[in-house]
């Protein structure tokens, strides 16, 4: 295990507050002392016959209680990535491990992040009258010192005093809308809403591309009242291009490794080169309702206030300032290892960010409130005599707002060792947002994550089940995939090929990255009773010990066949004849034939009762086969012009526009292909069709295990 942790630290030091440090360690006392003195039966550590009953003790710990006050700990102050409070932070679940006598390492890295300085936005009238807008959040029930004012990380410092107009969501079809009333908004502000899945970093690109001189981005927030929706929050965000460290990129950003300078051409392309800030609905639809100009298209009215009327430019100037800091700090990864007693060169991985914008209360730590509650539920487990058949290993990143750091860092600095020992990862970012279970994973882990739903409790049901609740409401389950790139599972699949999963309830919040993201508002909004996170740790954990202590993977690469197969049907109707799906169907007929062979030899080896050393050896075999297959979907030279997203079946598309969510190379390809001559773009689309057949039977070998 020491090789996933060269630069693992035993002690963090910082300046501490006396309050948090005294609150966080009297809890973690309290509860370490309940579960390390409860009285356990003792068990024997054979997990081939007390796997299930590991399991049912596991689900029967479970404590609303207990979510609740690792919550309240986690939330007393607002805790940024590289400020003190956020070390603060990782110092408690650090502790917390540690009081759990659970082998505890950490990992620190140097990263560039962003701060603000200084904004200020006024409008100005025809009459010479202005009016200040409050960059700054009112209304909040608990103490908001130390609340980062909003900003957006990695937008540079600027200003502008011009006219304002709107732009919608900010995407090239909304400019044309715009060019065909006449409006041009070069020279312009341009006041964007967030929607049609179009990240922050594009809309301010996009705005950039038209001429414009800043951007004002807002969230339409809901009434306040049941949702628990604030018009008066500001979502933060980053608009930098990429993930992980743009001073390290592709490697680790370790004490004395390479860094590029600031001024590198590779660093300022991640960048916007126009100032962005975030408003708050209720400071966005003042702006809108000055604004005069053509009207604003019919398709865009929804959610727009009636006082909105035009688009702009004008007659309403703007003067927007912005300065802001990028600096190098420090950043702490902090975990908990659980060796397996038979295979511990094969790990188990379950993740969750700990730095939040604000409070954090939903994003992201009702997560890390699961994950610790695993922690001292899996302790238990150790003291009824259970040990994992693999390696688990529990994660707690930091800087996963600013662009996945901690986690795009050590996956970086471990990608030999992950790519050769990783069984899966399992994240859990937001655990709870609201009511619906909801989950991702890559197709081969559709199977266990419905077995699991079987045996967890759904939170919002009377005696029901997760499973059961699911088939009542849609009459079928409904696994997304993990195509985005909006969270830590990205470094995991996408460029290193790990099986992975993420969870939640809830599809989304209201408060989302304001400084409403308070323990108050889950309290009273978004899990009053907790049960919801009992349910998310239920199904995480649980997930995690049949990853940990099956004999044989259960996993199922026949889900994998039959979406290769859907996802080619729906490439079929969105190409035309000149471009040829052959290559791509004869790999997915080889590969669901190894899946069929793969899920045939399972099944026989499970039903040997034998443990001889020959069994031992063919169910290894076969479980390498199966650990390691997802990685035949990485291609080396990754995407085109985005060399370090590996994986050719998920990732983002490269620009919205995109039709598909799923073989990205190919999208992006049939969007620039419009851009082409017709042979030019055919010739363009079919290699990318190319690329992905050859990922497939690469996967399809490494599931056989064939060379020849």
């Amino acid at each position: 295990m020491g090789q996933l942790f060269p630069n693992s630290t035993t002690l963090f030091t910082s300046k501490v507050s006396p309050t948090c440090t005294f609150v966080s360690l009297l809890i973690v006392g309290i509860l370490g002392f309940y579960t390390l003195h409860s009285p356990q039966p003792a068990l024997s550590s054979s997990n081939s016959h007390s796997a299930p009953l590991f399991r049912q003790i596991f689900l029967s710990h479970a404590t609303n209680a207990t979510l609740s006050s690792y919550l309240r700990a986690l939330t007393l102050h607002p805790h940024l990535a590289g400020t003190p409070p956020s070390l603060d932070t990782a110092n408690f679940v650090r502790a917390h491990f540690l009081g759990l006598r659970l082998d505890t390492r950490s990992a620190h890295y140097n990263a560039l992040l962003s701060y603000p300085l200084h904004s200020s936005l006024s409008a100005h009238f025809s009459n010479g009258s202005r009016v200040d807008i409050p960059l700054t959040e009112t209304g909040l029930n608990n103490d908001h010192d130390g609340v980062v004012p909003p900003y957006h990380a990695y937008s540079p410092t600027g200003s502008a005093h011009a006219k304002l107009a709107f732009a919608n969501h900010g995407t090239d079809e909304d400019y044309r809308a715009l060019g065909e009333l006449g409006v041009n908004v070069s020279g312009c502000v341009v006041i964007v809403r967030r929607g049609d899945d179009v990240s922050r970093g594009e809309v301010v690109r996009k705005a950039e591309q038209n001429g414009a001189l800043a951007v004002l981005l807002y969230t339409e927030g809901g009434d306040g009242d049941a949702s628990g929706g604030f018009k008066k929050g500001f979502e933060r965000g980053f608009v930098m291009n990429g993930v992980g460290d743009p001073l390290s990129p592709g490697w680790a950003g370790v004490d004395g490794a390479e860094r590029l300078d600031l001024d590198d051409p590779e660093v300022l392309k991640k960048f916007p080169k126009i100032p962005s800030m975030p408003l708050s609905a209720e400071a966005a639809e003042t702006l809108l309702g000055w604004l005069g100009g053509a009207p604003v298209p019919p398709a865009w009215r929804e959610s727009l206030p009636a006082a909105v009327g035009g688009v702009g430019p004008g007659p309403t100037v703007v003067n927007f300032t912005y300065q802001g800091e990028k600096k190098v700090v420090k950043i702490h990864n902090v975990f908990a290892v659980i060796r397996g007693s038979e295979e511990p060169d094969r790990y188990v991985l379950l993740g969750n960010h700990r730095d939040a914008w604000t409070f954090g209360a939903v994003d992201p730590n009702s997560g890390t409130a699961a994950l610790l509650d695993i922690a001292r539920r899996y302790s238990l487990l150790m003291r009824s005599g259970w040990n994992p058949r693999r390696t688990i290993i529990l994660c707690s990143w930091d800087a996963e707002e600013f662009g996945m750091v901690g986690s795009t860092e050590w996956v970086e600095q471990n990608i030999a060792n992950l790519g050769s020992k990783a069984l899966a990862y399992l994240n859990v970012d937001c655990a709870v947002q609201g009511p619906g279970f909801f989950v991702r994973a890559t197709p081969q882990l559709d199977n266990i994550i419905l077995e699991v739903t079987k045996m967890v409790k759904d939170p919002d049901s009377v005696g029901a089940t997760i499973y059961e609740k699911w088939m009542t409401e849609n009459r079928s389950v409904d696994i997304q995939r993990l195509s985005a790139v909006d969270s830590d599972f990205a470094p995991f699949l996408q460029h290193a090929g790990i099986p992975s999963t993420d969870m939640y309830y809830g599809i989304d919040f209201p408060v989302y990255h304001t400084a409403f993201d308070a323990y108050e508002w889950m309290t009273n909004f978004g899990d009053p009773l907790f049960q919801r996170h009992v349910a998310v740790a239920g199904m995480w954990g649980l997930l995690a010990l049949h990853l940990a202590d099956d004999s044989i993977i259960p996993f199922s690469f026949l889900s994998y066949a039959d979406q290769l197969k859907h996802y080619k049907d729906v490439l079929s109707n969105l190409l035309d004849g000149g471009v040829s799906l052959h290559p791509l169907t004869t790999a997915i007929q080889e590969f669901a034939y190894a899946a069929k062979e793969a899920e045939d030899e399972a099944q026989k080896l499970r039903e040997k009762e034998n443990t001889s050393e020959l069994v031992v050896l063919k169910k290894r075999a076969l479980n390498d086969r199966l650990m390691l297959a997802e990685r035949g979907f990485l291609d080396s030279d990754g995407l085109e012009g985005r060399q370090w997203l590996k994986h050719l079946v998920y990732g983002p598309p490269g620009e919205h526009g995109s039709k598909l969510s799923f073989f990205p190379g190919v999208g992006d390809a049939m969007l620039r292909a419009k851009r082409m001559s017709r042979r030019e773009g055919q010739a363009k689309i079919q290699h990318e069709i190319w690329r992905v057949a050859r990922a497939i039977q690469r996967a399809a070998n490494s599931l056989r295990g064939d060379v020849f």
